[in-house]
């Protein structure tokens, strides 16, 4: 095969016409042209440096489609999500999935399954699982270290892990939200090499002069692109980007992609960025994936320009994946695994007895995961706490979905609900059912909603009900990732017309579980508190 494009030479920092040959999924050669005009450019095609593939409430087989549209050819895939719903289980059907399509994932293995002892989760991995995961050549590093207190003062079990991943010669990932000076000192020399978790430009320049890689993360609901992009001026060789997590409705619009236009739009180098978005990935977990080289594999995109990078085409080892917008990978049979186990809630199940009107509030905050601890009143009604519409203080609650138990309820500001209430089964890392509402009534029938199809996303106002269902461990669906985004819009567009004014609401509610993200929590057992690493009450005593 054979074409003709500027290549964008990112090492050597040049763009002059090329000749492409390729045969047999691998690169032969790219010889220099006579210039010709109007030339697409060719690139090494994209990389998200961090994922969670289950955040797109898409299989790997569907997220491929969406993503080489993009021109994404690769992911650093962590399947902690459906690992800590279906254990290893649910790991080998993320790789196996993966396998039917033309894209190339690059699994780790989950770190933390749990993620604290503090939740109920459906799935464990423990040493010996990461010993017997780190053998198959299709694990590629450990995953996301959440557990930064054990890593820092050197947990056993936490550092077995790490050990064993050392043994096999693979990385670790790391996640340390906030972490500075000393503590990140001491976290970094335990052995994770990669953050995706700083928020501020001074928190991740210490890291880089520690020695790790940034992961500039963009994803449906944590945004740090704006804080951190200036770092790729003087460290461009630390740099990478990266999506975390990325709802349907977005990926069906854009991926890595955009950070680089972003970055472009800024004044950044494009050279620069595009190390940062092709090369710098492939060079820290050493990937098969191809550099525009001679006897590269036969991967790379065709762009329109170097500003908005509009892509053209997608190849794969060879083989065209995506064309003008369009993917040329087909849908395939998808199989089903879940463990959803609880039973039918009543309206009851979500009464808080009051024990007076000033109690501990989430706080959500859009774009980012951290929510500050804040106190506020709530309406207290017959001996009961309810929410407090005028000041967008709601219910929030966590279900635990392995098995019956008495729902976790507390209360939550900023998600903006006038009435009714929303629902997802998507809730970080456990995933037990989460909801916010304005009235015990709405949030139970949300709540069902989900418990009825074995997991999804749900939104109930007045006499509207919508519901999406994600039967794969109740975080994916199995059917075609456009018309999974398409009812996503749907449902969210709903939840707006609540009068929800986060960016993406149900984004959010999937991480106000997230207990290793500070400060205040809910997990199915109760209230959270992040930085004490310990639960705490709804109610302040005076």
């Amino acid at each position: 095969m054979i074409l003709h494009a500027n290549f964008v030479d990112i090492p050597k920092r040049r763009i002059y016409p090329v000749e492409l040959q390729w045969s047999a999924e691998k690169i032969i050669s790219l010889t220099p042209i006579t210039t010709e005009e109007n030339l697409p450019y060719i690139l090494p095609g994209f990389i998200d440096a961090h994922v969670h593939v289950e955040s797109s409430m898409l299989v790997p087989s569907e997220f491929a489609r969406l993503a080489v549209t993009h021109g994404t050819v690769a992911t650093i895939s962590d399947p902690h999500e459906i690992a800590n719903v279906c254990g290893m289980a649910g790991v080998e059907y993320m790789i196996e999935n993966g396998k039917q399509v033309p894209f190339k994932f690059y699994f780790g293995a989950p770190s933390c399954v749990p993620a604290t002892p503090f939740e109920t989760a459906g799935g464990e991995i423990d040493a010996s699982d990461i010993e017997t995961l780190m053998s198959r050549p299709e694990i590629h590093y450990l995953a996301e270290m959440m557990n930064w207190p054990g890593t820092v003062n050197q947990d056993p079990l936490v550092m077995e892990k790490i050990r064993i991943s050392q043994k096999y010669g693979k990385p670790i990932d790391g996640h340390a939200p906030g972490l500075k000076g000393e503590l990140a000192e001491k976290y970094v020399s335990a052995g994770p090499s990669t953050d995706h978790e700083c928020f501020t430009y001074e928190e991740a320049l210490g890291k880089i002069k520690l020695g790790m890689k940034i992961s500039i993360r963009e994803g449906s609901a944590a945004k740090n692109f704006e804080a951190l992009i200036d770092l790729i001026d003087d460290y461009p060789e630390m740099i990478m980007f990266c999506s975390d997590d990325k709802h349907p409705d977005n990926l069906a619009i854009s991926h890595i992609n955009e950070l680089a236009a972003r970055a472009i739009a800024k004044g950044k180098d494009a050279f620069d960025v595009l190390r940062a978005a092709c090369i710098n990935p492939i060079q820290h977990y050493s990937l098969n994936v191809g550099q525009l080289r001679a006897g590269d594999p036969a991967d790379f995109i065709l762009v329109k320009d170097l500003e908005k990078f509009e892509v053209l085409a997608t190849y794969i080892q060879g083989q065209k994946v995506a064309e003008n917008g369009k993917t040329l990978i087909p849908s395939i049979k998808n199989e089903l695994i879940n463990n959803f186990h609880t039973s039918l809630k009543k309206p009851k199940d979500f009464q808080i007895p009051a024990s007076g009107n000033k109690v501990r509030v989430i706080e959500a905050l859009d774009g980012q995961l951290i929510t500050p601890e804040i106190s506020g009143e709530i309406i207290l009604r017959e001996g009961l706490a309810e929410s407090n519409l005028e000041k967008d203080i709601l219910k929030i609650t966590v279900v635990n979905r392995y098995e019956d138990a008495p729902p976790a309820v507390a209360f939550i500001k900023n998600f903006g609900l006038k009435a009714g209430a929303i629902a997802s089964s998507v809730g970080h890392d456990s995933h037990n059912i989460i909801a916010v509402g304005v009235d015990d009534a709405s949030i139970c029938r949300a709540v069902n909603l989900l418990i009825e199809v074995k997991g999804g996303v749900s939104a109930v106002f007045g006499e509207k009900e919508e519901v999406l269902p994600l039967p794969v461990a109740g975080i994916m669906s199995p059917k075609d990732g456009y018309q999974v985004a398409e009812a996503y819009t749907k449902i969210d567009q709903l939840s707006k017309e609540m009068g929800s004014k986060l960016n993406s609401p149900f984004m959010t509610l999937s991480f106000m579980a997230l207990l290793v993200i500070p400060d205040l929590k809910l997990s199915d057992k109760g209230l959270f508190d992040g930085q004490r690493f310990e639960f705490t009450d709804v109610f302040l005593t005076t």
